[in-house]
Formats: structure tokens, C-alpha cells, sequence
């Protein structure tokens, strides 16, 4: 027993030894002329500029590990095309990961409804149309509009000239198309402006996702966006001079279309990171407007091969500079929403029944995340 208290205390003693040593060395006490570790609470009282020059293998992984890029998903409208190209663009140069972001871009399609993606937590943000969004407010998903993307609409109604529509109210007893599935709405205010019923006056008809039907000359008057559907008919060899062109905006009936959109709750915790997504992402979209065919490179590594061609993505991409930064709009207000814009839009689409109440504009969007990514 003797011996064993001697080799207990032994033991003892010299872990008392041992600590001491480890006391001295957390003090700065080492000989091997390299920053010694500071403790959490010492960590916490030195200068960031400090604490970097000093910085030890274990405080700078631990920097790391805090400073890990935050991951958000943008649920696109639609395929990857030009219509986007602004968040490819952002990407592609390094906006995103600049602001600490890791961003992936969720292509859409006719199966996709970017406001469930966003209300289910499948993405962080989405984009699509301001009705769309509207419809999906009121049926109670926790959205918000955060950022208007297109200031202008792209819809406009084209017809030959043989066909004889140099104005609205030559519509009349004409058949007119649209694809529908609340694609409509603009075109119903139009009818409306000019006191035209579409069951009496005229042949509201379903209209295709090709011009076949225009080109064939099944229908008088096509509805068409200006990046897309118009240019494929310029492309079909029939000139601009030989079209008549009714623009929704000159008409006064335009509705807001892409637009950046998050989840109420998702946003509560995250305005920071929304605001640098959405600083980025303007970013990303001068540069688009500045260089169109730097564009469509980024956008093009995103199709599907045959998909598209360059030359159709490059046309798509100048029409949509035109409605994201028109002729005369200040540059400065890019992505900030319009009050007197969105009020019209939701109201064409509360009288027009895309939804049943008039909508709580001061819930239905907010240009806080904007305001924000400007400073």
C-alpha cells in the first residue's frame, strides 16, 4: 500500500507539473516564436484587424467554418433562356459567391409553379409574373414581391396588315388568341378599354404555345411577347413592315411581369441575405444589358443542346433589356417596385377575376430588400 500511495502522489505531482506547463503556454508562454491561440472570451475583445494578424491554425479554420457561403435557391419561371440571363450572368461572374452566396438556379417548366416551389421551402426565391403571384397571395401562401425585375410588359397583340387591325377597335369580329391559363388578362382590359365583349363582339380563342396557327393565318391577331413569340415570326421571313403591332403599354393596360419573390417567413430571417441576392443579381443584369452577347454565352451553357439557337437567345436578350431598363427609365431605379404600376396591375386582375378581393398592396410587395442592396 506504501508503495502505491508513492506512486499516486508521483502521479499526482506530476500532473500538477503538466498542468502548470499548459497554464504558462495558453498565456503565450512557447518558445517557438508562434502566436499562441487566444481563448473565446480574449478572441472576443481583440480588433478584427487584430485578431486576423494573429490569427492561429485553429482560429482561422474556425473563421472559415463561420464564414461558409449561404446557400439560396432561385426558382426560375421558365427553361433557362435570355429572359433570365442576368442570374446566369451574376453567377458566371462571381457576383453571388462575392457576397457570400452560394446560389443554385432551379430551371422551371409547364409543370412548375415557381410560388409553391418558394411557399413549400423547395426554393428560397422565385420568379414570375406579379398576377400569378397575386392569385397565389390570396389563396393565403406566405409570398412577397421583393424586387420588379421587368418594369414594362412584353405581351402585344400581332396581326398581318392584310388582316386589317391597324387599331384595337378594329378587332371587332376578328379572332384574336391567347394561350390562356392566366396569360389573358391584359388582352380583357384591352377588349374592356374599348367596350368590346370577347363572347359577342369578337372571337376570344385559345391560342397555341408555337405561331402556327398565325402563320397559317388560322387566327387574325396572335398574342406574343416581344422577346419571344414576335421574333419567331420575324424569323419565319415575314417583315416588320408587313405587321401591325397593339403594344399593352402604349394601350394603358399593361401588367407587371417578372418579378422577384420570397417567403414572409424564410424573409424574416434572412433580409440580409435576400438583399445581397438581390444586389448581385442587378449586378449581373447591367452587365447583361451592357453586353448581350456576354449574355447569352452564360446563357447558352444552360440549354439544352438544340433547344435554342444563339441567334434567337441574342435577339431574346436585347427585347428584354428593353423592358428591364426602357427607353428614359432611370437606372438607378432598376428592380425597385412601382407603386402606381402594381396598383394597376392588381387591378386589372381583381376586376377581371384573378382574384376576388382587391389586394393588400401593402402586404402584396415591399421595396425594403431593394432600398437595402442599394446601400
Amino acid at each position: 500500500m506504501k508503495v502505491q500511495s508513492k506512486i499516486y502522489r508521483g502521479a499526482l505531482g506530476l500532473m500538477a507539473v503538466l498542468l502548470f506547463t499548459m497554464v504558462l503556454a495558453a498565456c503565450g508562454g512557447n518558445n517557438n516564436n508562434e502566436p499562441a491561440s487566444a481563448s473565446p472570451s480574449e478572441s472576443s475583445s481583440v480588433p478584427a484587424s487584430s485578431a486576423a494578424a494573429s490569427e492561429s491554425p485553429s482560429a482561422s479554420s474556425s473563421e472559415s467554418a463561420s464564414a461558409e457561403p449561404v446557400k439560396v435557391k432561385l426558382q426560375l419561371k421558365w427553361v433557362p433562356q435570355a429572359q433570365f440571363a442576368g442570374y446566369f450572368v451574376a453567377m458566371d461572374k462571381g457576383y453571388y459567391a462575392a457576397e457570400g452566396l452560394d446560389v443554385e438556379i432551379l430551371p422551371g417548366g409547364p409543370d412548375i409553379v415557381p410560388e409553391q416551389q418558394v411557399a413549400n421551402g423547395a426554393a428560397d426565391i422565385g420568379v414570375d409574373w406579379v398576377a400569378s403571384l397575386l392569385a397565389h397571395q390570396e389563396q393565403g401562401l406566405p409570398l412577397v414581391e421583393i424586387s420588379q425585375i421587368f418594369q414594362r410588359s412584353g405581351l402585344v397583340l400581332v396581326s398581318k396588315k392584310t388582316a386589317g387591325i391597324a387599331a384595337p377597335a378594329d378587332m371587332k369580329g376578328k379572332k384574336i388568341g391567347n394561350w390562356m391559363g392566366g396569360n389573358e388578362f391584359e388582352i380583357l382590359a384591352l377588349f374592356d378599354k374599348y367596350k368590346l365583349d370577347p363572347n359577342k363582339d369578337l372571337n376570344f380563342t385559345k391560342q397555341g404555345f408555337t405561331m402556327d396557327q398565325f402563320l397559317t393565318g388560322e387566327i387574325d391577331a396572335a398574342s406574343a411577347m416581344t422577346y419571344n413569340e414576335y421574333q419567331v415570326v420575324l424569323e419565319q421571313g415575314i417583315p416588320a413592315a408587313d405587321l401591325n403591332v397593339i403594344d399593352m403599354n402604349a394601350e394603358g393596360v399593361a401588367m407587371l411581369e417578372d418579378n422577384l419573390f420570397a417567403n414572409k417567413e424564410w424573409l424574416a430571417d434572412n433580409k440580409e441575405t435576400a438583399a445581397k441576392f438581390v444586389r448581385a443579381s442587378l449586378k449581373g443584369w447591367k452587365d447583361a444589358i451592357a453586353d448581350p452577347a456576354m449574355a447569352v454565352d452564360s446563357v447558352m451553357k444552360q440549354t439544352e443542346e438544340g433547344s435554342t439557337s444563339k441567334e434567337h437567345q441574342l435577339k431574346m436578350m436585347e427585347e428584354v433589356s428593353k423592358l428591364i431598363l426602357p427607353e428614359g427609365f432611370d437606372a438607378a431605379k432598376m428592380g425597385y417596385i412601382d407603386d402606381a404600376m402594381f396598383k394597376q396591375t392588381a387591378d386589372i386582375a381583381f376586376k377581371f377575376g384573378v382574384i376576388k378581393k382587391e389586394s393588400d398592396l401593402t402586404q402584396a410587395y415591399t421595396n425594403e430588400i431593394v432600398e437595402m442592396a442599394m446601400k
